[in-house]
């Protein structure tokens, strides 16, 4: 796991097979802003984030938080990835996804949910010489 999440307190993470219905499986904050991570065989394939800070230092957050984003979120298609996902898993012949997801943007932790999300991608590409695969443009 990336550092940049290590201090996060409000977290958690879930596992999902093609079989799955992402929305039921799915435990990420229904009111929370952060990140979210996904990894296939322990390799980190995408990385995610939700909410907007404000000039004023507030969060601006969409109805659902976290879940929503990594339940309807559109990826691949422009649909949600409770479709797109088993879709493109069956494609690149993945059995199981795990998803860790963090509120970065709360009562303790004031981190902007895309600038942690940037913070780990670049991480990646220090690391890899490019993105996960997940998160290039399909």
């Amino acid at each position: 796991m990336y550092k940049e999440l290590e201090k996060f307190t409000v977290k958690g993470n879930f596992t999902f097979t093609q079989e799955d219905n992402l929305e039921a499986v799915c435990n990420a904050s229904e009111t929370g802003s952060g990140v979210f991570v996904v990894y296939a065989a322990k390799e980190l394939i995408m990385v995610g984030s939700t909410g907007t800070v404000q000039n004023d230092g507030t969060l601006k957050s969409k109805n659902g938080g976290l879940h929503d984003k990594i339940v309807n979120g559109h990826q691949f298609a422009k649909t949600g990835r409770k479709y797109s996902w088993p879709a493109q898993m069956k494609k690149e012949s993945i059995d199981t996804l795990e998803v860790f997801w963090f509120e970065t943007f709360n009562s303790d932790a004031k981190s902007i949910p895309t600038s942690v999300e940037g913070q780990v991608l670049q991480n990646f590409l220090d690391e890899n010489g490019k993105l996960p695969r997940w998160n290039v443009a399909f």
